[in-house]
Parts: C-alpha cells; structure tokens; sequence
C-alpha cells in the first residue's frame, strides 16, 4: 500500500515556480530547468503574447487594457494561467515564472491546481546581492541601449519585487515548499543547485 508513496516521494518535483528579482537569470535557469525534466516553462509574458497574438478572446480582452496602458486584471491573468495549466503538456508538470505576483494569485493557482488534483512540488528561490543585481542590469542596459535600464529604475523595480514577492514566499515558506539557492554563481552552478533542491526533500 505504500509502494505508491515512496516512489512518488524519491522522484524529482515536477510542478514548480522560480521566483527571483529582475536580473537573477530566472529566464535562463526556467528554461534549462524545463529541458531536463521534460516540462513546459510557462512565463506569464509568453502567455499574454500568445493571446494577444492568437486573438483569443482574453488576448483581445488583455490588449484592450495593455492599449491604453493600464494594468491587465487578475481575473484575465488568471483565467490566461487556468487555461495554459490544462494544456495536455503541463499534465506531468509545468515550471511558472512570473506567476503568481500577488498574494490573491496565490489563492487562484491554489483553486487550479486543486481543480487538477495536484499541487505545487516546489518553489525555487533564486537568491542575489542587490548591488551586483543592479550592476549587472545597468551594463545590460548600456549594452542593448535600453533606456529603461537606469540605475533609478532598476533600484525601484527591486523594491516593487521586495514589497511584492515577499509575502509569496513566506506563504510557500510555511507550507514548506521553498528552496534558496545561490543565483550569484555561474549559471552551470546555478542549474546545477537547483537539481539538487528539485531532488532534495
């Protein structure tokens, strides 16, 4: 009777989310991270401009908002999100990045994922010094001429992450599910240590 449960216990987490500031390589490390396990990365940016390239009801519906500069409701980013989730791919597990944001997110992907019945495995944590996070974001900045990338900015956007994503993780931390890893590594070090934390009980 409980053969099912060591085994399903000794495998890898398979339903994950990675969570980390801007210019923590969070893209990179998803999309490596999904290749080895043989799992659909799913960014909400990629989401939205599937929609909104597809012209589907709520890609038209999200354009609508984006046009005139407001904010995309929950309830659309979370309905983009339900529908992605039950996408034949993500049936043997999926990697979110940039979703959830908010603490009410965290409700509604905990109201999908029951309605699949399943859960998330693990939440991967990438942790980076501030300063060498913004270093690194204004020298990518002056490199592809983006001019969104000042110092100024990059600062606030680590602020609004901070303010944003640390409730998140004390959620997911009281449910045990976090894991910390060092995203100031090389990023074969970085890949590496989050296989470990995948593997790791």
């Amino acid at each position: 009777m409980s053969t099912p449960t060591s085994d399903a216990s000794s495998a890898p987490a398979r339903r994950l989310l990675i969570v980390g500031p801007p210019g923590a390589g969070k893209g990179t490390q998803a999309v490596r991270i999904a290749e080895q396990l043989g799992i659909p990365a799913i960014s909400t940016g990629d989401i939205f401009r599937a929609n909104v390239s597809g012209q589907t009801e709520l890609g038209v519906l999200a354009k609508s908002y984006m046009d005139k500069g407001e904010y995309v409701p929950d309830s659309v980013t979370n309905d983009m999100v339900r529908s992605r989730l039950a996408e034949d791919d993500a049936r043997g597990g999926f990697l979110l990045d940039g979703y959830p944001r908010t603490l009410d997110q965290v409700e509604a992907l905990d109201g999908m994922l029951s309605e699949l019945g399943t859960g998330l495995d693990r939440v991967l944590l990438l942790v980076v010094e501030t300063e060498e996070v913004v270093g690194r974001l204004v020298a990518r900045g002056a490199e592809q001429g983006r001019s969104d990338d000042t110092e100024e900015t990059i600062r606030r956007r680590l602020e609004v992450y901070a303010e944003q994503t640390a409730p998140l993780i004390d959620v997911y931390d009281a449910r045990g599910l976090v894991r910390r890893v060092d995203g100031m590594a090389s990023i074969d070090e970085v890949t590496a240590a989050l296989r470990e934390a995948l593997a790791g009980r």
